[in-house]
C-alpha cells in the first residue's frame, strides 16, 4: 500500500503505484484504489501542500526467527553485538543482440558520490551500470570472512573485462571506515540502489546486481512459488530490520526492465536459486529450460528487457565460504569459480552453458578432492562441499550458442 498526494488535480485518471497501470479517479479527497491488475493499493490524497509519499514495503514488517547459515558460519544463532550505527562501509544487453558485444561508455572525469543527482550520473553512466553488495555482518556471530574479497574480485572483472566504468559501480560493504552511511549495506541502503540501478533504463543498457552474503527462505503466503518458499537476501540489518524478499527484488529491478536492456544478477547466497523469481529455470542434466512461471499467475516478467541470474546454489540448499583456492583468502566459492572462468575466456568469450559446464566441472573436481569417500569424512565436512550454480532466466534461449556477456 503506497500513500500519493496530488495537487489540486482534476484528472480522471491515476496511476496505480506499483505497476502503472492506469485506474478511474473516484472523488476528490481521500480515496483508496486497489489495481485491477497486480491487487495493489493505492491511497490518493488530494492538497495544495508539496506533494509527500510515505511508502510500506510488503513484508517489512515480517519478523524471522528461523534461520539457516552460509557453508561454516551459522545463522542459527541468535543476535550478536548491534552493528555500530556509526560504521560506514567502502565504497547486456549486448546491445540489443545476446550474442552481440557492447559499445563503451563514453569517459566522464567526475567520480560517483551520493551527492551527485541521479538523472547526471545516470546520462554519464551511459550504458553500464552496476550495484555489488558484499555483507560481511562482521560484528556478528554468523559472520562471514570472504564477502567483501567477493566484492572486490567482481568489481576488478568489471572494470577489466567488461568495461564498466568504476564511477558507475556502486559498492556497498564494510570495508574500512568511511563517511559515507549511504553505502553500508542495510536493507533501506539496498532497496535505494536497486531503484537508482534501473532507473531511467533505456535499451542497451547493460545492468549488473551482484550479492554475497546471508541468504534464507521463509513460507510463501501467496501462492507465487513452486516450492512454496519465498528466497530472501539478508542485509546488514536483517536481524532488526527484516529480510528482502524475491518478490520484492523482482517487482524492483526485473519488471522494469524495457526492451533491449539486459540485466545479470550474480548471487553468491545460500537459497539463493530463484532469488529473482524468473520464469525459467535451466536443467543442465536435462539440457532444457523448465517452466518457473508462479502458480498463483502473478506477473513476474520484465516490460521487454531480459534478466539473467547465476546463483550459488538451488532453493533447498546452501553455498560455501571456502579457502580451497587460496588457504589464505576466504572466498564465495561460486564468485571465484565463475570469475576465474571468465577470465580464462575473456579473449575469445564463452557461452552461458560452456560456462555452466566449465563451473561445474570445477566444483565436482574440487568436492572429490576431499576425500569424501569415506563416510565418516562426509559426514564432517557436509557443509564444506560446494553446491551447484543454477541459471535462471526471464526468457529461454539457446545456452550453447549465446556468449556471457556484461
Amino acid at each position: 500500500m503506497e500513500w500519493r498526494s496530488i495537487r489540486g488535480s482534476t484528472s480522471t485518471m491515476i496511476s496505480c503505484s506499483k505497476c502503472n497501470t492506469r485506474i478511474p479517479r473516484l472523488t476528490s479527497g481521500v480515496a483508496q484504489y486497489r489495481c485491477s491488475c497486480c491487487g495493489y493499493v493505492t491511497l490518493m490524497i488530494e492538497t495544495t501542500k508539496p506533494a509527500l509519499a510515505q511508502h510500506h514495503d510488503e513484508g517489512q514488517q515480517q519478523q524471522q526467527h528461523s534461520h539457516r547459515r552460509r557453508a561454516s558460519s551459522w545463522i542459527s544463532h541468535m543476535k550478536g553485538p548491534s552493528p555500530s550505527s556509526s560504521s560506514s562501509r567502502n565504497s547486456k544487453s549486448p546491445s540489443p543482440s545476446l550474442s552481440s558485444p557492447l559499445s563503451s561508455p563514453s569517459p566522464s572525469s567526475s567520480s560517483w558520490s551520493t551527492s551527485t543527482s541521479t538523472t547526471s550520473l545516470i546520462k554519464s553512466c551511459g550504458r553500464k551500470r552496476a550495484v555489488l553488495c558484499g555483507v560481511t555482518y562482521k560484528s556478528r556471530k554468523y559472520k562471514l570472512k570472504g564477502t567483501q574479497n567477493d566484492v572486490n574480485n567482481m568489481k576488478d572483472l568489471l572494470i577489466k573485462t567488461f568495461h564498466f566504468p568504476s564511477k558507475c559501480i556502486r559498492v556497498l560493504s564494510e570495508e574500512d571506515e568511511q563517511l559515507d552511511k549511504n553505502l553500508i549495506p542495510t536493507k533501506k541502503n539496498i532497496e535505494k540502489s536497486l531503484k537508482w540501478l534501473v532507473e531511467g533504463c533505456q535499451a542497451g543498457d547493460s545492468l549488473v546486481f551482484y550479492f554475497s552474503g546471508h541468504g534464507l527462505r521463509q513460507p510463501d503466503f501467496k501462492d507465487d512459488e513452486i516450492d512454496g518458499f519465498d528466497e530472501t537476501i539478508c542485509p546488514l540489518d536483517f536481524m532488526e530490520e527484516g529480510m528482502i524478499l524475491d518478490n520484492d527484488i523482482n517487482s524492483t529491478i526485473v519488471h522494469p526492465l524495457k526492451k533491449g536492456v539486459t540485466l545479470h544478477a550474480i548471487v553468491d547466497a545460500c537459497h539463493s536459486g530463484t532469488i529473482l523469481d524468473l520464469l525459467y529455470v535451466y536443467d543442465h542434466r536435462e539440457n532444457k529450460w523448465k517452466d518457473n512461471s508462479p502458480p498463483s499467475r502473478a506477473m513476474k516478467s520484465t516490460s521487454g528487457g531480459l534478466a539473467i541470474c547465476l546463483s550459488a546454489c538451488e532453493d533447498d540448499k546452501m553455498a560455501a565460504d571456502t579457502t580451497a583456492f587460496n588457504r589464505n583468502v576466504m572466498n564465495g566459492a561460486m564468485t571465484y569459480i565463475l570469475i576465474e572462468t571468465i577470465k580464462k575466456h575473456s579473449e575469445s568469450g564463452i557461452t552461458y552453458g560452456n560456462l555452466l559446464d566449465s563451473m561445474l566441472d570445477q566444483i565436482q573436481r574440487i568436492n572429490g578432492e576431499r576425500c569424501l569417500n569415506s563416510r565418516i569424512l562426509r559426514k564432517v565436512f557436509r557443509h564444506k562441499i560446494i553446491q551447484e550454480p543454477l541459471l535462471s532466466s526471464s526468457k529461454d534461449f539457446d545456452v550453447y550458442t549465446t556468449k556471457f556477456l556484461l
